[in-house]
């Protein structure tokens, strides 16, 4: 054999053993299976606390007018409440002893009467003929601030206004103090008796009105649409069903016209309670007194329930008049005071 064709065969085996060995480096370098892909775990999920309820608290009182220029809860200044009367005759108009204010009288209940025929007369008959509110009597009866309970006896006593007596009530009501006195002026006589004063809750302080607060000054005539509200009583505030306790407390007495020197005209004011809370969860109602002192109203004049319910029992059959000052030295009332009336 040539040596050409020794050096052809060499360069054969040469070139077949370099692809064999590319071959198997190839193959080698390959996977032999695919990658195992773990699957995606989920996100572990935290379930939320329950939520816990924080009562808000109140809004701080702002010391200065906000845009609508109300200043809420605005005590009244003690200082200054120091020289308004303090005076308290109420229980001389319910007492059946000798202690009376002139302008009642006692009687004794008997169901047979000289001023109604047909029938027996009943505490109702009473409390028309002699101009007393049923109220009236049943506190008179029942010697506390009961003024529901109307069981009555033959021989029963109980005050009554006197028919003879042409009498006005007058409430004068002070803006700076918040404080309300009340009195009545006989007409005829000209004597004017100072019965009680009364704390007051006001209308929010408003630099745009002309009293300086949502209660309007003047003089006004209390109207005859009142209302005696209880736990249930429902109605109509500001277009939505209310309790109306909630709002008004136990009574409402509205303005009916402005008299003399109005800031404001007389619809939609009146005096009554302070308003009362109902907790949720028993439904029981509780109120609200720490408004009674301060200008939070919207215009209203509030008094504590009892001090309501009070005089609510007394004027509400007489004409009475409303004269908001903003200091009482400033008033001018009919009649002349006297500090120590006698039972006629």
């Amino acid at each position: 054999m040539s040596a050409s064709k020794i050096f052809l065969l060499l360069s054969v085996g040469l070139i077949c053993i370099i692809s064999t060995v590319g071959i198997v480096k190839k193959i080698s370098s390959r996977p032999s299976a695919p990658p195992k892909i773990e699957k995606e775990q989920p996100i572990a999920t935290l379930k939320p606390p329950a939520p816990v309820y924080v009562e808000p608290k109140p809004p701080a009182i702002p010391s200065e007018p906000i845009a609508s220029n109300k200043v809420y809860a605005t005590n009244a200044k003690e200082e200054d409440s120091e020289d308004f009367p303090n005076v308290d005759r109420v229980q001389q108009l319910f007492s059946t002893g000798t202690d009376k204010l002139p302008i009642v009288e006692t009687i004794n209940y008997t169901s047979r009467v000289s001023w109604l025929t047909g029938r027996p007369a009943w505490v109702a008959d009473y409390a028309s003929h002699y101009g007393t509110s049923r109220h009236f009597i049943a506190r008179s009866l029942n010697g506390k601030p009961d003024y529901f309970n109307q069981t009555v006896a033959t021989g029963s006593r109980f005050n009554v206004f006197k028919k003879e007596k042409n009498i006005n009530f007058y409430l004068l009501i002070d803006l700076s103090r918040c404080k309300m006195a009340f009195y009545y002026v006989d007409v005829d006589s000209k004597e004017r008796v100072l019965v009680k004063t009364y704390r007051v809750g006001l209308g929010c302080l408003d630099s745009q009105k002309a009293s300086g607060s949502l209660t309007p000054t003047g003089t006004y005539l209390l109207g005859n649409k009142t209302a005696v509200y209880k736990p249930g009583t429902m109605g109509y505030f500001l277009d939505q069903k209310t309790e109306m306790m909630q709002v008004f407390g136990t009574r409402w007495i509205p303005f009916q016209k402005g008299i003399a020197s109005c800031t404001e005209a007389a619809k939609g004011y009146g005096i009554h309670g302070a308003p009362w809370s109902k907790n949720p969860k028993s439904g029981e109602l509780t109120e609200i007194r720490d408004c009674v002192g301060k200008y939070e109203s919207d215009g209203g004049v509030r008094l504590y329930s009892e001090d309501l319910e009070e005089l609510f029992a007394i004027i509400v059959t007489k004409p009475t008049f409303v004269v908001i000052v903003k200091d009482f030295k400033e008033a001018q009332l009919p009649g002349v005071e006297i500090t120590s009336p006698r039972s006629s």
